[in-house]
């Protein structure tokens, strides 16, 4: 793991930050479509990272959207095949990697249509959602989030990590969550999305983020 020494920033601050960043970015593949990953645990409460981020696009003229991946989550026969605590299948199998890669990913390849779908499944319910299309303009930015993004060959052209450490984690998911947390070890330990994302966020403190800047 690389070391990255972080400074403290307001989550604002970090938003526009980011957004400054993203209006000059160019897809290495030549795609029209910069495509970026908010990764966290729900305990980081990637979402609302993401929120801000769109937000400050917008006031400066640059479509996006966001996608949350628990809009793409498998049915429930499938996640909880061996039980609905199953640490493996929720570190592999809870989420639907090719419907996001076929509903997200694909329509904005170069020469894409640019229409994405922002959620298939409803976990609630388990069903489809039946939502509508979203044509995102070329020069929009897809901001996806959710947790263990970074495991998947997900073809981001800017990767943004929020990191609590294992104590903080602990006390930040929900007791009926819980179970999940040897998933986030394993993600740390075969993926070290800390010391490869592009932008690593420390959030143990939900009110005084730190970050290590922004790659050069």
């Amino acid at each position: 793991m690389r070391r990255v020494r972080l400074e403290a920033i307001t989550w604002e601050r970090l938003g526009d930050a980011l957004a400054e960043r993203l209006l000059e970015l160019k897809p290495g593949d030549g795609s029209p479509w910069p495509r970026i990953a908010v990764d966290g645990p729900p305990a980081a409460r990637p979402g609302d990272l993401a929120a801000l981020v769109g937000e400050a696009l917008r006031v400066r003229g640059r479509p996006s959207l966001a996608v949350d991946t628990g809009g793409f989550l498998r049915p429930a026969s499938l996640r909880f095949e061996y039980g609905r605590e199953d640490v493996e299948a929720y570190y592999s199998g809870w989420f639907d990697t090719a419907a996001l890669c076929r509903e997200v990913f694909e329509p904005l390849e170069p020469g894409g249509t640019g229409r994405v779908l922002p959620d298939l499944w409803d976990p609630s319910a388990d069903r489809a959602t039946r939502s509508a299309y979203v044509e995102l303009p070329p020069g929009g930015v897809l901001l996806l989030h959710g947790p263990l993004l970074m495991g998947h060959w997900f073809p981001f052209d800017l990767t943004v990590h929020l990191k609590l450490s294992p104590g903080a984690l602990r006390r930040r998911t929900p007791e009926g969550e819980q179970w999940t947390l040897p998933a986030f070890e394993r993600y740390e330990n075969e993926t070290d999305p800390a010391g490869t994302a592009d932008v690593v966020v420390r959030a143990d403190d939900p009110r005084h983020p730190a970050w290590g800047g922004l790659p050069s």
